[in-house]
């Protein structure tokens, strides 16, 4: 199965070695991803194109060609590309032979024109071959007659000696530079509408991207975000291995909640994220980090704040949707494929300020940050990195499935494990008189949950049930299977 591809416009207008590079590059991709998905691939590069031609020795030519198309479309580098079919013939009628029911459907109720390009020693020239193939399509489909200035349907057909091309409908692209040509990054995802989306821009562009997961507080949230990784890395850049990175930041989150001003906390969150990023791009010679943040879209994203988040950044910090609205990522994140993660991923919002300051004094955002340990934080955390290959996700998901028993009601006996942040806990206390109640919160859950008498049961509470069934699951996959989750039936 043949196909032209056409590549980006910003690669053909190169100077000729950086052209040549990056074309040679699109093969390389090419040929990678079509190993990923078990077929191959012959490609030869040309000026401003590359002839593909797909095999398989498992599938028939329907599959092939289905296949073929379903990747082209997605790797980055192409503009568009069109299939093209290939015949023997010996005369002219032999050609419209073999080309009528493959073109001729085309023309029914439109005007056409037949368009002939031609290589080699021939009986007739490329005109005397338009005319007679013209002809025997207009007198063998019902059609609306022959238009050689505007046709509605254009018939291309290309001869070489004793061979015929036809060249299919123009199948459009992702555009984009090829993965691999801009260098390598490491992306912040959460899961969400922006990091997925911002991941996708920076592969558009031609990086190569790692994925960098900061874990605080449970399997679910991890589960989720591999997941999502997976699908773009599978989608858009398997052409090239990378890197899946969970940094735990539950003891990180604890040191926030406990010792700094509620006003600062996020924009903390932010700068020990980019501090341990910083070191991990490279340790992992990535050139870059890149967020989702979209400026003024949240506290930490104004301008202020992003600046002091900038200042303890030792690498490059790209945002690609600085200037974003946030519809337009979401629909974004619906054309990539991303917004079914976004929109079922577990919100993580233990770092919430009741008053964020959008526009904080560096002194008081240093301040109060000297509050925590934080050179021994960050170092502690980047010894504690699990990094796996991004192609061994779906075996490490079945892994972290872990399934818990979610309740709305307790048995005598059970313990409720308040998991709450403190400040939510001291605005809304729980209280039950029928059941003991143990407040433990969940950056604390994993380290501490062993002290307790393992004969009980516990019923893991927390205002949305999101964090008390990540903490569940982070325990259950521990060896701790004395739990469970309590949702209280709303009044």
């Amino acid at each position: 199965m043949k196909f032209i591809i056409r590549l980006f416009p910003e690669i053909s207008i190169k100077s000729k070695p950086v052209r040549t590079r990056l074309i040679k590059l699109v093969r390389q991709n090419l040929s990678n991803v079509a190993n990923h998905h078990h077929f191959q691939v012959s490609a030869i590069c040309e000026w401003d194109k590359i002839i593909a031609n797909f095999t398989s020795d498992t599938l028939d030519e329907n599959a092939i060609r289905e296949n073929a198309i379903h990747e082209l479309k997605r790797i980055p580098g192409i503009h568009s590309f069109m299939e093209v079919r290939e015949f023997v013939f010996t005369s002219l009628d032999t050609l419209f032979d073999a080309v009528k029911d493959i073109c001729g459907p085309e023309i029914v109720g439109h005007t056409f024109a037949v368009r002939i390009k031609r290589r080699g020693n021939h009986d007739f020239n490329s005109q005397q071959a338009e005319r007679v193939i013209g002809g025997k399509f207009k007198a063998y489909y019902p059609n609306k007659g022959v238009c050689l200035d505007n046709p509605e349907v254009t018939i291309h057909i290309e001869i070489e000696h004793d061979r015929a091309y036809i060249s299919g409908e123009r199948i459009y692209g992702l555009g984009g530079y090829p993965v691999g040509s801009q260098g390598q990054v490491l992306s912040l995802i959460s899961g969400g509408f922006d990091s997925g989306v911002s991941t996708y821009k920076v592969i558009h562009r031609g990086c190569k991207v790692n994925y960098l997961f900061f874990n605080m507080g449970g399997t679910a949230h991890e589960l989720g975000v591999k997941q999502e990784s997976y699908f773009i890395w599978d989608r858009y850049a398997s052409s090239h291995k990378v890197r899946f990175i969970t940094v735990p930041f539950e003891e990180i989150v604890g040191q926030i909640l406990e010792k700094t001003h509620h006003g600062v906390r996020g924009v903390i969150l932010k700068r020990m994220m980019m501090r341990v990023g910083s070191i991990l791009a490279k340790k992992f010679k990535c050139e870059a980090l890149v967020t989702g943040e979209s400026l003024g879209q949240v506290s930490s994203q104004t301008l202020r704040n992003l600046t002091h988040i900038d200042d303890v950044c030792d690498v490059l910090l790209m945002r690609p949707l600085i200037t974003a609205d946030k519809q337009d990522i979401v629909d974004e994140s619906r054309e990539i494929g991303t917004i079914g993660f976004a929109e079922s991923m577990p919100e993580y919002c233990g770092v919430i300020s009741d008053h964020p300051n959008v526009c904080p004094e560096k002194e008081f955002v240093e301040e109060e940050e000297a509050k925590m340990e934080v050179d021994a934080l960050v170092q502690k955390a980047v010894d504690s990195v699990k990094v796996i290959n991004i192609d061994e996700v779906p075996e490490d998901a079945n892994r972290l499935k872990t399934e818990v028993e979610v309740v709305d009601f307790l048995n005598p006996g059970d313990v409720i494990l308040d998991v709450r942040a403190p400040d939510d806990v001291e605005k809304a206390p729980l209280n039950c008189e029928s059941n003991q109640v143990i407040t433990m919160p969940f950056y604390r859950t994993a380290k501490d949950f062993s002290s307790l008498d393992e004969i009980k049961t516990y019923a893991l509470y927390c205002d949305q049930g999101v964090m008390s069934l990540m903490q569940a699951r982070q325990l259950k996959e521990m060896g701790h299977h004395n739990v469970k989750v309590w949702r209280p039936k709303k009044q």
